[in-house]
């Protein structure tokens, strides 16, 4: 696990010293070694920088940027290969390769040399890696299935830039940090910005599945797509029954986890006491002699703690736990680092304890196993069933029953009725109504459910109006074979939210601290197979996750595991009016807002005063516009 970063400069303003800032900016994300590289072509200087965290081969000779003997193939990479010892014997055995190490590094390396991209198709793992072909002066960049690496990339004016976070082009002189402005309405309509977008202009993200090609000799960027999960979600469904899906599910779980286990460093697991992270320890813990070590955060505030629900399972699957209690205190030294650890806006407040556990676990282990797409897999969220709920309602309507609804809530006196019946957040669940009554579709319906700042607020709170630019979340048209609600949801889920959000979180958390965040759940064998099973074997009339639960019950009784769902939030609601109030006050002020002019600052004010006496305000919108205003004090100011 490491940070790569690096340039192709076609005007000569790039040198070693430039190279080595942009790369010494991730030292977070692999403290144990370095390399710098430069390459001086006849119209463009290359440079490849590398930062390392040591979990395989943790000798010298792992040292990237790596090349190859006959000095063709340059790479920086940064993740894990966990088939790479087979995808290594195969090398052998074909192309008689003399490796010199045994890192994964060098495996990717050579099996591009000899089977070019379709290389990436033999990889089980997590990656985002470079290759400079020095012969046919071309760079390619590629970013794994699903999109666990992060890899951005900024190109303008005759320069290329790439690197796995952004602050390293912060570091460049021909970086030009102009904010994007349909970027920050996309992250006020999500609470983060969805690939390939960023927060600055010319500056994009690599999406997953994708790879890009920058011809030097022309100057082109050609962006291919080798790997597309909404392909398995189009496919026939399979002709299996419920039993044997179990059965086949937890053949891949053991084959995926085991392959998860592969280090040179103590390994540990994030345990939350749910489904997802249950059946990883448990599955984990039963084919092995040695006691794992988990680690839970849990909180003071009683409907947000699933701490003592860890620490029985844990305790019944044997292993060794640990357990911190998250308070405001906590908070107090977490939220300063937030715009440095996720260095564009970031709205998901369970960041704080995800740091935290981060923080934990790196005094006692390297690598942190993470049971994240646990809820994308398996219908876990609780908007998939509010979608069918409501989008079920509304599609009933006609057209004229839809305008005459819409009206009638248009002119629904809402503080009025909220201060009578204290009904929490009314006016934005009203508003997620209206904009369900312009819809049909069901993906549109979970989109609508999940956002926490409706289309009328953001409107409301920007000065200036964008049209948000095209993303996966238009990709819900599906193929002949795909006519199931759930399925559809999930395919949408996987390809936005599970990678702009959950896996952005889990990345920038562990490698802030220099922890490896592996993810068991995403191996792209399990995908392939989920996606083709119906609907209802994930949310069925007993609820959500219908399959992984039974699954789960064969390593876990009902009785430590049946309770209601309480997610992975934090209890932002109460901290922010005592503790943490001034955090509202400061960055929030009239005068800064007025200052920056890109938002309303009446409307934002009125937010924040109406949650500050107590109102029942969704305390979320004003966390997403904290984690703004604090991004642009450390970015832009």
């Amino acid at each position: 696990m490491c940070g790569i970063a690096g340039f192709c400069d076609f005007t000569s303003r790039s040198d070693h010293a430039i190279l080595k800032k942009m790369t010494d900016t991730l030292i977070h994300r692999g403290p144990d070694d370095h390399g710098y590289q430069l390459f001086q072509d006849s119209n463009a200087t290359v440079g490849l920088g590398h930062r390392r965290l040591s979990i395989l081969d943790l000798s010298a000779l792992g040292r990237q940027p790596m090349q190859t003997h006959d000095r063709r193939y340059h790479i920086v990479f940064n993740g894990e290969i966990y088939n790479f010892a087979e995808i290594q014997q195969r090398l052998i055995q074909q192309y008689g390769i003399q490796f010199t190490s045994q890192s994964d590094t060098e495996v990717i390396l050579y099996a591009y040399m000899h089977k070019g991209i379709t290389s990436v198709h033999d990889f089980r793992g997590m990656f985002a890696f470079v290759i400079f072909d020095e012969k046919h002066k071309k760079l390619i960049l590629c970013r794994d299935r699903t999109g666990v690496k992060p890899l951005y990339y900024y190109w303008h004016n005759g320069c290329f830039l790439f690197s796995s976070e952004l602050k390293s082009f912060h570091q460049h002189p021909a970086f030009s940090k102009d904010l994007e402005l349909q970027g920050v309405h996309a992250y006020l309509k999500w609470g983060y910005i969805p690939a390939p977008y960023t927060i600055f202009k010319n500056t994009y993200k690599l999406c997953p599945g994708h790879y890009l090609t920058l011809d030097m000799e022309n100057r082109t960027l050609t962006d291919s797509v080798y790997w597309d999960s909404m392909d398995y979600y189009n496919q026939p469904l399979l002709d299996i029954s419920f039993d044997e899906a179990i059965c086949e599910l937890e053949r891949l779980f053991i084959e995926s986890f085991g392959y998860r286990m592969v280090s040179d460093v103590p390994v540990g697991i994030f345990l939350s006491g749910g489904f997802d992270s249950v059946a990883v320890a448990a599955i984990l813990q039963k084919h092995r002699s040695e006691k794992l070590k988990t680690f839970t955060i849990g909180f003071d505030e009683h409907a947000y703690n699933e701490a003592p629900y860890a620490k029985q399972i844990a305790n019944y699957l044997g292993c060794d736990h640990t357990e911190y209690i998250c308070t405001p205190k906590d908070a107090l030294l977490i939220i300063p680092k937030l715009p440095d650890i996720y260095d564009e806006p970031f709205g998901d407040s369970s960041a704080i304890p995800t740091v935290l556990v981060s923080e934990k676990a790196r005094q006692n282990v390297t690598v942190a196993l993470s049971a994240d797409a646990g809820d994308e897999l398996f219908a876990g969220y609780n908007k998939y069933q509010t979608a069918i709920k409501f989008g079920g309602a509304i599609n009933c309507l006609n057209p004229l029953s839809r305008r005459i609804l819409d009206k009638f809530l248009e002119y629904l006196p809402f503080q009025t009725v909220q201060r009578l019946f204290s009904a929490y957040n009314l006016e934005t669940r009203v508003q997620k109504i209206q904009q369900m009554l312009k819809h049909h579709h069901i993906v549109d319906f979970m989109n609508i459910t999940s956002q926490l700042i409706t289309d009328k607020d953001r409107q409301a709170m920007m000065v200036k109006q964008i049209k948000l630019l095209p993303t996966a979340f238009d990709n819900k048209i599906c193929g002949e074979y795909q006519t199931d609600w759930i399925n559809a949801m999930l395919a949408v889920d996987y390809q936005t939210y599970l990678p702009d959000n959950i896996l952005v979180k889990v990345d920038r958390a562990t490698m802030s601290v220099g922890l490896e965040g592996r993810e068991p759940l995403l191996d792209h064998h399990i995908l392939k197979f989920v996606a083709r099973l119906p609907g209802h074997f994930k949310y069925s009339e007993t609820g959500p996750k219908h399959l992984l639960k039974s699954l789960v019950y064969k390593y876990c009784p009902r009785s430590l595991m049946d309770r209601p769902k309480k997610g992975f939030s934090v209890p932002i609601n109460h901290w922010f009016r005592h503790e943490l109030k001034f955090y509202f006050l400061h960055y929030l002020d009239k005068t800064r807002l007025q200052k920056q002019g890109l938002f309303n600052d009446k409307f934002i004010v009125k937010l924040r005063d109406r949650y500050l006496k107590g109102y029942p305000e969704n305390v979320g919108k004003l966390w997403q516009l904290l984690m703004f205003q604090m991004w642009m004090a450390r970015w832009m100011d």
